[in-house]
């Protein structure tokens, strides 16, 4: 997203170099789900469609749909209209990041990140999110930094990561499959701990 500038080599979408792009026609393309959800002080309905400010109610409630926010919004109190206090507390954080993910169904945007976006809620929540992560990468790439290995498992290429460097790459059958450090870790979260 040009954060940074690289200092050596191109990195290219669509066979154009971001560099060729402004900063914010680059940063349109993509659209980001994070760990700390951003929402701010208003309805739901207002804190969907930030992800495109043009967008008709319907527009909105297809994309709370496709991230299955619709089912819990509607048991809500005032719905889609009910306001979000100042720290959004008064929704769970699963929720929360399920709205974000479908601000982002909104967007369409060419370039996806999940950064760290199941990493905050519960095994459940997790599956109703992975659900809706699936719906928005349909036909867009997408990167996916994650330490929940279940969050990526069926990335068509996993870049393991260990100290800032790349240390395997792969499919999670590859790597499992190499029984190296992708591996190890993945079987680590079935190990019995010994009893003491």
């Amino acid at each position: 997203m040009r954060f940074y500038d690289i200092n050596a080599g191109s990195i290219l979408i669509d066979g154009y170099d971001i560099r060729e792009f402004t900063r914010h026609d680059l940063r349109f393309m993509f659209g980001m789900v994070l760990q700390d959800t951003w929402l701010y002080n208003g309805s739901i309905m207002e804190n969907i469609r930030y992800g495109r400010l043009d967008a008709t109610d319907k527009e909105v409630i297809a994309a709370a749909k496709a991230a299955h926010v619709d089912s819990f919004v509607r048991t809500l109190p005032n719905g889609y209209n009910m306001i979000l206090n100042e720290e959004a507390t008064n929704v769970s954080q699963g929720q929360k990041q399920l709205i974000t993910i479908a601000r982002a169904i909104l967007q369409d945007p060419k370039i996806l990140i999940f950064d760290e976006a199941t990493s905050s809620v519960d095994t459940r929540t997790e599956v109703r999110i992975k659900k809706a992560m699936d719906n928005l990468m349909k036909n867009r790439t997408a990167f996916i930094i994650a330490h929940r290995l279940s969050t990526i498992r069926d990335a068509d290429l996993i870049l393991v990561m260990n100290h800032g460097n790349i240390i395997e790459q792969g499919n999670h059958q590859e790597l499992l499959a190499k029984g190296g450090f992708y591996a190890n870790l993945y079987n680590s979260q079935f190990e019995v701990p010994k009893a003491v």
